[in-house]
């Protein structure tokens, strides 16, 4: 079962007042055929068994199911709810008429919840947190009705977004946090602690990552440098003027050579230890300092 699926089953489940399955089921038939007759076109058994309860508590109404096969690559099942009787009746309380429903059907927090609960049931889809990217989105038929459930989500603070797709609008919403935020709005608790267990650990996987690569970019640099007094320290010898270095110069120099790979740290432990003389990590540096200039200084007048 796609993460998707297991949201919608969740949510199908859950209780709620008699105000809030209006404003959940106008949501639903808002998205689906309803000029005469309400036809609603479904993949999942369980939001199928919601619709079929919500029509019959609501207005007992019983529409007439159908099962058929579909024809996506996945050929799930599909499931038609069809009802005839009192259609009228049916969409004057569920406040639809045009594109928007009418404002009795999201007047509160409540009601808009369980109204972008219905939504999400019919028309949206949302990325399981395993995968590579963090994505919820409803698809719909135009751009007014866009606008809409944008204004409704971004009542939230969820960031939602318009996309023009061919012919249709997609409203979506991006951020992890702001996702599983939806999906704590719309009650699917057990979602919640699933994206969020698979949020955090993406999250401490990728500052592992990023610890590694600043560590290995440090031991990069450090070699890089080691590799580059090691040059000047031969360049010096090479011209034979590495006699115009200081004791204190040469015993740096000769511990650089010894262990051309250790930190500037590293390597006054080591000299301090085998010596018995104490030397800090600045006075690593400011010796092998005077070693460069030397060096650069020859290269400039050999260069000449």
């Amino acid at each position: 079962m796609s993460f998707t699926a297991a949201v919608k089953d969740e949510v199908s489940k859950l209780e709620c007042e008699e105000t809030e399955k209006i404003s959940e089921l106008s949501a639903i038939v808002q998205n689906n055929e309803h000029d005469g007759i309400i036809k609603i076109t479904l993949e999942n058994n369980a939001v199928a068994r919601l619709v079929y309860s919500l029509f019959k508590d609501l207005f007992g109404v019983y529409s007439k199911v159908s099962v058929k096969r579909g024809y996506n690559y996945n050929k799930n099942m599909l499931y038609t709810l069809e009802v005839k009787n009192k259609v009228f009746d049916i969409l004057k309380a569920l406040g639809i008429d045009g594109n928007i429903p009418d404002g009795f059907i999201y007047a509160d927090e409540g009601l808009l919840r369980a109204y972008l609960k219905g939504l999400f049931l019919m028309k949206a889809s949302v990325n399981d947190p395993k995968t590579s990217r963090y994505h919820l989105e409803f698809n719909l038929d135009n751009l007014e009705y866009a606008e809409f459930v944008k204004k409704c989500l971004n009542h939230f603070r969820l960031n939602s977004k318009i996309l023009h797709r061919e012919h249709r609008y997609v409203v979506y919403i991006k951020e992890a946090e702001k996702i599983s935020d939806f999906l704590r709005i719309i009650g699917a608790v057990k979602a919640v602690l699933y994206f969020e267990d698979i949020r955090i650990y993406r999250d401490h996987k990728n500052m592992t990552n990023r610890l590694n690569n600043c560590e290995q970019a440090n031991v990069d640099k450090i070699i890089e440098t080691a590799n580059e007094q090691v040059k000047d320290i031969e360049l010096l010898k090479e011209m034979d003027v590495y006699d115009l270095l200081n004791d204190k110069e040469k015993e740096v120099s000769f511990y650089r050579l010894k262990y051309p790979e250790a930190s500037l740290i590293e390597l006054s432990q080591i000299i301090s230890m085998e010596t018995g003389n104490k030397i800090t990590k600045s006075g690593i540096y400011h010796r092998l300092n005077k070693i460069r200039q030397l060096a650069m200084n020859m290269r400039e007048k050999s260069e000449k």
